[in-house]
């Protein structure tokens, strides 16, 4: 087990005073839905996603079952979405998931600020990285097929990072004058160009000035960054004992891989190096890394099992799967249970809501979003309920047993709640103060 030092107050000068207690929030997706065989069909019993009961009384499938020595720190949901993107192909909707934007299925594309990012605003204050930004895939992917799961504030794609090895030393390996040689020509750098592109601003049309202006807000976001760097420079990075950590791992050795990113995102926690964190588990649509992944529980590539459910075993085989993705956030969820708090207000767990979800359910159909969340405790959240919202699809049977494109077009004759109300609620109780995210105002009542 690596392990990483609390934050130490000796090392904070000149920097703002962290909380009396850290709140923190991660955020893991996973692309192509969930399984949902219909009620008649033999592997409902075993092999449905969603659970089985009521709120208090239900019943995991063989899908969620590893999560049940957690049951009194999870809660599952049922009856969330996006409305803006309810009738939005899957294979298209994974951009959308942290944001509520209206990204369209086609045509003109425009995103907005993701859960993490505004969240982030607010806790970067008080650690050395605003966030941290990883997936299977890294970078930024393309409009409509995101590799990474954060948007800033102008909706642009921030890039994530999938190498083990590259997180752990942006985390926990500085150069010391090497790097402050490297911010200071960042820097000159970085005033050459604002300084050309304003008098160049004055030359071009509407369209191109529309352009620049763009581009400078990316330039600003790097200007912050770099501020951020200079403050942070003089400080020691957290000592961490890397012995046990795997920095080579790939997602061809996909159990390594999950354990090693997963003990990245423990250890910037544990560090206080970042409070903010999101974990993109493979690109929708398939390719790339990720669809390695499914390989670790013996299974072909992972985006292939949703097209299969109707083949023997077809629903087993994805629920295999969904069940490994819920394991090792399982997994993740023990360990911040297992740690105190470094300034003793309970376990990490009891200051943490993690997330673990996607924007697809039953074969890339944009609706009943699978989600589970964690922890949370000291922040309000109470937890080992199955919640369900909206109406008409009290036993989550709607789209249940699609296994074709068809789906996604069908009118669906259920009432699903907005998922930003849920986010409005994680916001406030982030210390976040507004009662609106996505263009949807208010919290979700129950949580």
């Amino acid at each position: 087990m690596a392990l990483a030092l609390p934050w130490l107050e000796t090392f904070a000068a000149d920097r703002p005073t962290p909380d009396e207690t850290p709140r923190r929030f991660v955020s893991v997706y996973h692309p192509d839905g969930v399984g949902l065989p219909l009620k008649e069909d033999p592997a409902w019993k075993d092999w449905s996603w969603f659970p089985q009961g009521g709120e208090k009384d239900f019943r995991l499938t063989k899908v969620l079952d590893v999560l049940e020595p957690l049951r009194d720190e999870v809660t599952i949901y049922s009856g969330l979405s996006h409305p803006a993107v309810r009738n939005v192909h899957g294979h298209s909707n994974a951009d959308q998931y942290l944001t509520g934007a209206d990204t369209g299925g086609h045509g003109p594309y425009k995103n907005s600020i993701s859960l993490d990012q505004a969240i982030a605003a607010r806790s970067g204050r008080f650690t050395r990285h605003a966030s941290l930004v990883t997936s299977t895939n890294g970078g930024t992917g393309a409009p409509r097929g995101a590799q990474t799961q954060s948007f800033n504030r102008q909706g642009r794609p921030i890039p994530a990072m999938n190498k083990p090895k590259q997180i752990f030393d942006t985390l926990f390996v500085t150069t010391g004058a090497e790097a402050r040689a490297q911010l200071a020509r960042s820097k000159s750098a970085l005033d050459l160009l604002v300084a050309n592109t304003r008098s160049l601003s004055r030359r071009l049309s509407d369209h191109d000035r529309q352009t620049l202006q763009q581009y400078l807000d990316a330039v600003r976001d790097t200007e912050v960054k770099l501020a951020r760097a200079q403050k942070w420079i003089d400080a020691p990075v957290p000592k961490v004992d890397a012995s046990n950590l795997d920095l080579d791992a790939g997602p061809e050795d996909a159990r390594s891989y999950f354990e090693t990113m997963y003990e990245l995102i423990y250890l910037a926690f544990l560090s206080d190096s970042t409070r903010v964190a999101t974990f993109q588990l493979g690109r929708e649509n398939g390719g790339g890394p990720h669809e390695l992944l499914s390989k670790a529980v013996g299974l072909g590539g992972a985006h292939g099992l949703t097209h299969a459910v109707k083949r023997p075993d077809g629903w087993k085989n994805l629920g295999t799967y969904n069940r490994y993705q819920a394991q090792e956030f399982g997994r993740f969820v023990q360990k911040l249970k297992d740690t105190p708090e470094p300034n003793g207000r309970g376990t990490m767990l009891d200051n943490t809501f993690a997330m673990h979800g996607s924007a697809s359910s039953s074969f890339h159909l944009s609706r009943n979003y699978p989600i589970i969340s964690a922890g949370g405790k000291n922040l309000g959240f109470r937890n080992g309920r199955y919640l369900k919202f909206g109406s008409g699809n009290e036993d989550n049977q709607a789209g249940a047993g699609i296994a074709t494109d068809a789906g996604w077009r069908s009118k669906v004759q259920v009432e699903e709640l907005p998922l930003a109300h849920l986010f409005v609620t994680v916001l406030q109780r982030m210390g976040v103060e507004t009662d609106s995210f996505a263009g949807h105002t208010g919290t979700l009542a129950r949580v």
